[in-house]
């Protein structure tokens, strides 16, 4: 083990290294969309469930836990990918392998499974289906895991490493309303509805579109992907299965990372699900297209609260920036909860603007906008803890360290699906899941309320609660990168 040098306290935040290792803007804003890549797969799969159960044919309480199960092994699959990462320095580096074969298996394995599926034989429909989601998983999990562990090559500035979620959420903010719009007002209705020929025409796009992504994103970390930019350069220690948990028991500011991405994560998951947004839209307001033209009112808003909160967090630190969004959440969305429930859903309506559309509006836009800095923020946070690791044990492990944190994060998010199906089971629907047909009722406006608003309130409070026991803030970090680079400096000489 790497000798760690301490530093004094009077050094704490003051000093700063003599030259951190930084990327061209351009280069970290071209890596962002890795992550903008997986998430448009992501998306797609947030409607298989309707593939699934009416092209399919499977129940919805068994796609539901199917779903759950999937998640699970995708949560099972990160640390072996972790540790793959780790072990792997080639002629494309660490990173870059992980990132094109995770597209090509993502995109073979969506184009099986929306394109034959339903032409198997019905009695190993179920069979076919695990098969390929399970292919499919591994392709997201080798992509998904080098958004977490490739920032730790780009750059160790702390000033810097927040500027990726400036990318990152803007291409996230812009992605997801141009996708509502996409579904709502030109797909589904092009369509009919969630029909075979809205899937084909779905799958291609993304595809296609996921491809383009991924191929920028991977020029950008193209000239930082190499040796001398893996740890403080000196011999690197080799990791099992077994450190692994001990990296987790002995790593607090993880663990903190861990109850606070992972509960805002498994929130997130139900409040954005496809099924969710059909409730809120559909049926309790009445007007599923006002989920597209919503997406869009929200889009430039968005953009300048990401802007805003992320140059807060460049200036005093990521840990700052998720207290003070997470606090802006809860209240925003209490608001949000109050007006929908004293007042009339239904009255929402841009073709007549009252206070109730106004209200709905204004509180839809600044809640969308928080919600992302919040969750957005935690991404640059891994790379700190994975530098805290080094400093601490003189290990360098990107790809564990950030499937350490996937595979917990997944494991308490996979339960999303489910909580969704045996809530809507509960309230009378076991075959099929609710649609824009379906009529409101006051068993369906609190289910949607739970869904939507209750899951995420309870999450932003354990947030804030771990956020009390996180270390790593701005001073911290300055304290850890200062150690850091004496210590390359001193494996340098060796060397």
């Amino acid at each position: 083990m790497e000798k760690v040098i301490e530093l004094q306290p009077d050094n704490l935040a003051t000093k700063r290294p003599a030259k951190y290792r930084t990327a061209k803007v351009w280069q970290i804003g071209a890596f962002a969309l890795n992550n903008t890549a997986t998430n448009i797969f992501m998306f797609l799969m947030t409607f298989v469930s309707y593939y699934a159960t009416g092209i399919v044919g499977l129940g919805t309480v068994l796609v539901s836990t199917l779903i759950t199960g999937s998640r699970i092994w995708d949560a099972i699959t990160d640390p072996i990918v972790g540790l793959w990462i780790d072990k792997t320095d080639g002629k494309l580096g660490k990173f870059r392998p992980f990132m094109i074969a995770g597209y090509i298996v993502m995109a073979i394995s969506t184009l099986l499974l929306f394109f034959t599926n339903h032409l198997v034989a019905e009695n190993l429909r179920l069979i076919y289906f695990l098969g390929i989601y399970a292919v499919y998983i591994v392709g997201y999990t080798f992509q998904t895991a080098c958004t977490k562990s490739g920032q730790t090559v780009l750059t160790n500035d702390p000033n810097q490493r927040p500027l990726f979620s400036t990318f990152d959420l803007s291409y996230t903010s812009l992605f997801f309303a141009g996708a509502a719009i996409y579904i709502s007002n030109y797909l589904e209705p092009k369509h009919s509805g969630f029909n075979l020929e809205f899937f084909n025409e779905f799958v291609i796009t993304v595809v296609i579109v996921g491809g383009l992504l991924t191929l920028l994103a991977t020029i950008g970390i193209w000239k930082h992907d190499k040796t001398e930019n893996f740890g403080t350069g000196g011999k690197q220690e080799k990791i099992g299965f077994k450190d692994m948990f001990g990296i987790l028991k002995g790593n607090r500011p993880l663990q903190m990372l861990i109850i606070a991405a992972a509960t805002d994560k498994l929130a997130i998951t139900v409040a954005n699900n496809s099924i969710v947004m059909v409730l809120l839209f559909g049926v309790v307001i009445g007007d599923y297209g006002l989920y597209g033209q919503m997406s869009a009112y929200t889009m430039i808003p968005s953009l300048i609260i990401i802007q805003i909160g992320t140059r807060y967090a460049r200036k005093l630190g990521s840990k700052q920036a998720l207290v003070v969004s997470t606090w802006a959440c809860i209240v925003v969305y209490t608001a949000l909860f109050l007006l929908l429930w004293l007042g009339d859903p239904s009255t929402i309506n841009f073709g007549n603007i009252g206070f109730m559309t106004i209200a709905f509006l204004v509180l839809f836009i600044l809640g969308n906008g928080v919600r992302t800095v919040a969750g957005g923020i935690v991404i640059p946070m891994i790379p700190d803890i994975t530098d805290y690791e080094t400093y601490k044990t003189g290990r360098y492990a990107p790809g564990v360290m950030g499937t350490i944190f996937s595979f917990v994060d997944k494991m308490i998010s996979s339960f999303g699906q489910t909580i969704i199906g045996i809530t809507l089971a509960w309230i009378g629907f076991t075959e099929v899941f609710p649609t824009t047909e379906t009529p409101r009722t006051e068993g369906i406006f609190w289910v949607t309320m739970l869904l939507f608003i209750g899951l995420l309130i309870l999450a932003w409070i354990a947030s804030l609660i771990a956020m009390k026991f996180y270390e790593l803030d701005s001073n911290r970090m300055a304290e850890i990168q200062e150690a850091l680079e004496e210590r390359k400096n001193i494996n340098h000489k060796i060397g």
